[in-house]
């Protein structure tokens, strides 16, 4: 089993897309979390450790919180792992491979290597990041964009009765087109004057 997950890709990613993410369960045991057409078991991230818990007593485990400025998410270790990452503290940026795991509810990494790096890279990995999402909006047919402002227009109209939608749940909605294509179209509907936000996050309709 372990050779097997060697196999699977370390993507780049931000931990607000893992947040977005649908954890995919097999037989109650968490199997990878699906993203647009990706399915991801492990990640590679740049954040800043905010947070660390060691544990007490026999059972050896320490748990990390990483911030990325998109969201946060833990990291957690156990047994012999412990050592390994004993020496990394709150206040190191950092780069982080490991497999998502999920307990709980709760979606989190274990992870496989961290290594200090430059607060600079964290900037780095976001215009990374950002450029290659630009390069895969613009590789969208047209008529594949304005099908999916379609479909964004056609859920804030559905949602008047209950006062709007948030961006949120129509990105939850529409699991399968990119977060970014979505932001996109409703930055597009809001300059157009089409739709407005009654208070930040949440779309109504101006029909």
């Amino acid at each position: 089993m372990a050779e097997q997950f060697k196999r699977n890709i370390a993507y780049k990613i931000r931990i607000g897309d893992i947040l977005f993410g649908k954890p995919i369960n097999d037989n109650d045991k968490f199997s990878f979390l699906e993203l647009g057409n990706k399915k991801i078991v492990r990640v590679n991230l740049i954040g800043n450790i905010i947070d660390k818990y060691d544990s007490e007593g026999e059972r050896k485990y320490s748990f990390f919180t990483l911030d990325d400025g998109s969201g946060q998410i833990k990291l957690k270790c156990f047994g012999e792992d412990v050592d390994k990452f004993k020496n990394f503290i709150q206040g190191q940026t950092v780069l982080v491979i490991g497999f998502l795991r999920q307990f709980n509810n709760e979606i989190y990494i274990t992870p496989e290597i961290i290594k200090e790096q430059d607060p600079k890279y964290l900037l780095i990995r976001k215009l990374e990041l950002e450029k290659e999402q630009k390069k895969e909006i613009e590789n969208i047919p047209k008529s594949q964009v304005i099908a999916i402002k379609d479909k964004v227009l056609d859920l804030i109209k559905g949602a008047e009765s209950e006062n709007g939608i948030d961006l949120e749940e129509i990105i939850l909605k529409l699991k399968e087109t990119p977060s970014e294509i979505i932001n996109q179209e409703v930055k597009s509907l809001l300059e157009e004057g089409i739709i407005f936000e009654p208070r930040p996050g949440r779309l109504r309709w101006l029909g």
